[in-house]
């Protein structure tokens, strides 16, 4: 098994990946007043070979039809996670204007045009904060223009108006680079934008599905105490039918779209694990995998049967460590993310939970 979830790293640990958040968020805001909405982008200013997966029931995307192995283009240049439901993939034009005056994407003649590849997907958010406050193009510019290496989390970027079930959900990250074994030394992250319907918590410990309790002294938890479980439970359900959890995970390995796109369907049993239910018809789950193709992978000490590609042993190792980190990455995100319009963060509903 791999050791991802005893890991706190970014997306960015994979080489060749770069994150970026813009949001709008009210001091005061509330339910349906001020603003509490924003976008992330995921860069990949080499290209990424790039896959998705969709599971939700209700999903808000772009471009994901192009990922599908069989079709044609086989990078991405960015990636889209943002706020304001459909209207929210507006600000995906933003992306593109910021990777055009840079001459990115694919080449189009002789005189540098490009048409940029920027894949897309939503989370509902409209009910929180001022509903005609949402993401558009200059968002996706600025998210797209303040992309690096140092990943924010919590309530930040495609993350701020996020719930997850009754608690504040947000952006959370993490990553694992792979010991021994055929995939050894390749880096498996994701970035996770937690909106479901479903809990993140375990009703009766308090502590987060995405870790048991023999790993909750790792993360610096452990179980709260009975008054503030009672409070959590009267809290009921999450009380709107819109939700979805979206996604990134990645790896500097190199893989072609249908090995992404295995990765990405391993990613989703990341989600069922910290999220309870997954995948509802209520959700929009959507989770794009990533290859930046930075480091070679050695080859396998044992013979592949013919029938098989010969990366398949380091294929399982990536998709193990996808689950792992997918997971990590939802847990991080809970246990980041600040109290905005009321919806309490996980640090506010448990503080005796971090007395350890």
């Amino acid at each position: 098994m791999s050791t991802a979830s005893r890991h706190r790293g970014a997306l960015t640990d994979v080489a060749g990946l770069f994150v970026g958040h813009h949001h709008e968020l009210d001091d005061d805001a509330a339910l349906g007043k001020g603003r509490a909405t924003g976008c992330t982008v995921v860069l990949a200013p080499g290209g990424a070979t790039a896959a998705v997966d969709v599971r939700g029931g209700g999903p808000g995307t772009r471009e994901t039809d192009l990922l599908d192995p069989s079709h044609s283009v086989q990078k991405v240049d960015a990636v889209l996670l943002t706020g304001g439901s459909a209207y929210g993939l507006a600000a995906a034009d933003g992306v593109m204007r910021w990777l055009e005056e840079r001459g990115r994407g694919i080449p189009m003649d002789t005189d540098g045009h490009v048409v940029p590849i920027v894949p897309g997907a939503v989370i509902f958010d409209l009910p929180v904060g001022d509903w005609s406050v949402r993401p558009t193009a200059d968002h996706g510019y600025l998210a797209a223009d303040a992309a690096g290496v140092d990943v924010a989390r919590g309530s930040v970027g495609a993350g701020t108006g996020a719930r997850a079930g009754v608690l504040k959900g947000g952006v959370g990250t993490a990553s694992v680079v792979l010991g021994a074994g055929p995939a050894a030394g390749a880096t498996v992250a994701a970035l996770v934008v937690a909106n479901p319907v479903g809990s993140v918590f375990d009703p009766a410990t308090g502590l987060p599905w995405g870790i048991g309790e023999s790993d909750a002294a790792r993360w610096g938890l452990r179980r709260p105490d009975a008054a503030e479980l009672t409070a959590a439970r009267a809290l009921g359900d999450k009380g709107t039918v819109l939700n979805t959890t979206i996604g990134v995970v990645a790896t500097d390995a190199p893989l072609g779209k249908a090995a992404c796109r295995r990765v990405a369907v391993a990613g989703h049993d990341g989600m069922a694990r910290a999220i309870r239910p997954a995948h509802s018809p209520l959700d929009g789950d959507t989770l794009f995998a990533l290859s930046t193709g930075t480091r070679a992978l050695t080859p396998p000490e044992s013979p592949v049967p013919e029938a098989f590609p010969p990366d398949l042993p380091a294929l399982a190792a990536l998709c193990e460590a996808a689950a792992d980190i997918v997971a990590s990455a939802i847990v991080d995100a809970v246990l980041s993310a600040t109290t905005v319009a009321g919806i309490p963060g996980y640090r506010d509903l448990f503080p005796s939970a971090f007395d350890v």
